[in-house]
């Protein structure tokens, strides 16, 4: 099974199992990790904002105008922020590393 790496607020760091398929937001809420996802995937919030390593970012698939305009709403912007709903395991994933940000809005 794909794993992947949680960083908390606190910089620990939590490895889970990471199905094929799921979002990092639905890893996440499996596992307890504090990610919100008030409008629960329906790309209308940007309370998933996770901060992907940079190792990773280039492997992910690109955004969408509507990704980048949620984005634009999360607290603590990196260069590398996603969305959590939108990023989907795949195999190339396994080993994913993703942070949260310091606070949220």
């Amino acid at each position: 099974m794909p794993k992947m790496v949680f960083i908390e607020r606190d910089g620990s760091r939590k490895e889970v199992e990471a199905p094929l398929g799921l979002s990092v937001l639905e890893i996440a809420h499996r596992h307890g990790v504090d990610i919100e996802g008030a409008c629960e995937g329906s790309l209308a919030c940007a309370t998933c904002h996770v901060i992907v390593e940079p190792e990773w970012f280039g492997k992910l698939a690109g955004t969408t105008e509507d990704e980048e305009d949620m984005l634009d709403l999360a607290f603590d912007l990196q260069e590398t922020s996603r969305l959590g709903c939108q990023i989907v395991m795949t195999d190339a994933l396994d080993g994913l590393v993703v942070k949260l940000p310091a606070a949220a809005k």
